[in-house]
C-alpha cells in the first residue's frame, strides 16, 4: 500500500528551482490545489527576488470544529516552531486564504544538507499547519500529561466540512473517522477494504500496530455529536493511539498518517476501481477475440451448407435406379 508524502512537490519544485536561480529576477505567480481542496497560491517579485509569499487555504471546517483566526488550534505557535526567523505571518492573510506567510530564501542557510531539510519542512506546511491541534495531543500522550479536554469529544477538519473526532485521555487517544464517500461504487468498494483493514491488523507482525476497529453505526463516544457531524455512509473506523505511537520517533509520523487517513483510503478505493476496471477491459477484449477466431470457421461451416444441392428424384428414375 501507499503512504502519502507530507512534502507538497509543488512547493518543493519551485523552491528549489528558485534557489538556483536567486540572481535571477523573475516574477513569478502560480497556483496548485492537492487533495482535500488544500490550495497554494506563490508570488516572487522581480524588485524582491529573494522574498517569496506563500498564501494557503485549508478546507471550510464544519460546524463542530473550532478555527481561531481562520487557522486551526496551535496553528501560529507550530508555524513559529518550525520555521523560526525564516518566515513572517501576515495579517491580515491575502482574500480568500487562511494564511499568508513572508519567506526570506536569503536567510536559508548555506550547507547542502540542513537547506535540503529546511526546504522539505516548508513544502510540509501542511502538515504544520492542520496537524497543528492533533500534535498537541499527541505530545500530552507522550509526555502522560493531563490534556486541556480530557475525555471531551474534539472535532478537527481534515477534508471541506467533514470531520473526525478525538477523544484525549493520560494513558490512550481515541480516533473516530466517520467514513463518507459519494459514488455507490466507492461505498461498497471502501466498506470492503476497511473490514480487511480492520483484520490485517490481527496479523502477529502487526501487534504493535494502534488497535484498530470499523463498526457500520457511530460508536458510543459520538452519542452527543450533532447528527450531520456522524453521517457516514461507509461505517467508522476506530484508532486508539497508546504512548509508544506518540514518542519523538513516531509523533510526526503518527499525526500524518491520522490526519490523511481518509485520502489514503480514498486513493486505494479509487486505485481498486482502476485495477477491476483494465480487468474487465482485458477479459471483454480476451472474448472478443476469441469471437473473432471462430467467425472464419463458422463462415465456412456455412458456405459448405449453402454450396451443397440435393437432387430430387422422380418415381421412375428411383425404380432405374434400384433396378441397376
Amino acid at each position: 500500500m501507499i503512504l502519502l508524502q507530507p512534502a507538497s512537490k509543488f512547493l518543493l519544485q519551485i523552491l528549489e528551482n528558485r534557489l538556483l536561480s536567486l540572481e535571477k529576477s523573475v516574477d513569478l505567480d502560480c497556483h496548485s490545489v492537492e487533495f482535500d481542496d488544500v490550495r497554494y497560491h506563490i508570488q516572487f517579485s522581480m524588485k524582491s527576488p529573494q522574498v517569496m509569499f506563500l498564501s494557503i487555504s485549508l478546507p471550510t471546517p464544519p460546524p463542530e470544529t473550532v478555527f481561531i483566526s481562520g487557522l486551526p488550534l496551535g496553528a501560529i505557535e507550530a508555524i513559529k516552531g518550525a520555521y523560526g526567523e525564516l518566515v513572517q505571518i501576515l495579517d491580515p492573510p491575502k482574500d480568500g486564504y487562511n494564511l499568508t506567510m513572508k519567506l526570506n530564501l536569503a536567510k536559508f542557510p548555506k550547507d547542502e544538507e540542513q537547506r535540503k531539510a529546511i526546504l522539505v519542512k516548508f513544502a510540509s506546511v501542511r502538515e504544520v499547519v492542520l496537524g497543528a491541534p492533533l500534535r498537541m495531543v499527541l505530545h500530552h500522550l507522550a509526555s502522560r500529561t493531563i490534556p486541556p479536554n480530557v475525555g471531551q469529544v474534539t472535532a478537527l477538519v481534515h477534508r471541506p466540512k467533514e470531520s473526525f473526532f478525538l477523544i484525549p485521555q493520560t494513558e490512550k487517544v481515541t480516533v473516530i473517522f466517520p467514513m463518507r464517500f459519494r459514488d455507490s461504487i466507492d461505498i461498497v468498494l471502501a466498506t470492503s477494504f476497511l473490514q480487511e483493514f480492520v483484520e490485517a491488523r490481527r496479523a502477529a507482525t502487526l501487534s504493535n500496530a494502534p488497535l484498530c476497529t470499523w463498526s457500520p453505526v457511530p460508536p458510543q463516544e459520538l452519542n452527543d455529536a450533532l447528527p450531520e457531524s456522524v453521517a457516514a455512509n461507509a461505517g467508522f473506523v476506530t484508532f486508539v493511539i497508546y504512548p509508544r505511537h506518540a514518542d519523538e520517533r513516531k509523533l510526526e509520523k503518527t499525526a500524518w498518517s491520522l490526519s490523511t487517513f481518509h485520502a489514503y483510503v480514498n486513493y486505494h478505493v479509487k486505485c481498486s476501481e482502476g485495477f477491476m476496471h483494465t480487468r474487465m477491459r482485458r477479459r471483454v477484449e480476451t472474448l472478443i477475440q476469441a469471437l473473432d477466431r471462430a467467425k472464419p470457421e463458422l463462415e465456412r461451416a456455412k458456405s459448405m451448407v449453402q454450396g451443397s444441392s440435393i437432387k430430387r428424384l422422380n418415381l421412375k428414375d428411383a425404380r432405374g435406379n434400384s433396378f441397376s
